[in-house]
């Protein structure tokens, strides 16, 4: 007989790129998951999944037994939510996942006061580098910038200005620079996030746009590292408004160029279309509008 461990080994594989990401994913040994999946494939009757040590890609069968398995999972948990109290009560489990620095920041102290309101829900919060909901098991995720092709809906929360920044002591040793094409005289720290091409600054003002080619003197894929860097005195970074807001206010950083606009990085909430769209994350969808639109 097919479990629920089976189902959501199925749902597993798909969304990961090796059978040892899967297995971590579902805290189990590579070796106990591949028995497992050889156990399936025995009862089915079928070839599931082609993997070696380092790739693992499903068969037309598997894709297919992946997809009627989330859809039964999503039942399954959905079934508690079909009973609810009068109350509207929430039950069930949450999954939100977001990025590392602004997860920390802004949604776990909000996704706190949403599980003070809705005390039986069992909330999960995954920080990833790069959250993207194709490829990973979530209910809802936090994506900040441009959008790639997805087959979720983007809800936009909130703008998100990006602002250029240095240290006192580094500006008190260079120099401030007065227009975009001063900055090939400095020192710049670039963040590589989401496949941008972190090198291409674009920027515009009341009298038109430019565009700028960086060549980077630091380069990292943690944000609060480069923000870091730049409040040791280590050259200017492009980061976003919500990030420096702080260290500015605190006179670690110094806004450069404030009166160019550089191109933002809106925030927004994929979640999956209305049709499969359940109540928990129709309440959360209308939370974080609410809290992050005020």
């Amino acid at each position: 007989m097919i479990s629920l461990e089976d189902l959501r080994m199925a749902v597993t594989l798909a969304r990961s790129e090796s059978l040892s990401a899967a297995a971590r994913a579902l805290n189990v040994s590579p070796p106990a998951l591949s028995m497992r999946l050889r156990k399936l494939e025995t009862l089915l009757g079928l070839t599931l999944a082609n993997r070696d040590a380092r790739r693992l890609s499903l068969t037309a069968d598997g894709e297919r037994f992946s997809r009627q398995s989330a859809l039964l999972l999503d039942q399954l948990e959905a079934l508690p939510e079909s009973f609810k109290q009068q109350d509207d009560r929430l039950v069930g489990t949450l999954r939100l996942a977001a990025p590392f620095g602004y997860g920390r920041q802004h949604i776990a102290p909000l996704l706190a006061r949403f599980a003070r309101l809705h005390p039986q829900l069992c909330l999960h919060l995954d920080l990833r580098e790069t959250p993207w909901p194709d490829r990973h098991d979530s209910d809802a995720v936090i994506h900040i910038g441009t959008l790639s092709d997805s087959l979720w809906v983007a809800r936009p929360l909130t703008q998100n200005d990006r602002w250029l920044c240095a240290s006192p002591a580094y500006l008190e040793q260079h120099g401030t620079p007065l227009s975009p094409e001063q900055l090939a005289e400095h020192r710049c720290i670039c963040i590589r996030e989401n496949d941008e091409d972190v090198t291409l600054w674009h920027l515009r003002n009341e009298h038109g746009r430019k565009t700028l080619r960086i060549k980077p003197a630091l380069l990292s894929n943690d944000g609060s590292v480069a923000r870091r860097w730049a409040e040791q005195g280590l050259g200017l970074v492009l980061r976003s408004q919500w990030d420096v807001s702080k260290a500015i206010a605190d006179g670690r950083l110094v806004r450069v160029l404030a009166d160019w606009q550089f191109d933002s990085a809106p925030i927004n909430l994929l979640v999956p279309s209305r049709k499969l769209r359940s109540a928990r994350v129709q309440a959360l969808v209308s939370f974080l509008e609410a809290e992050l639109k005020a």
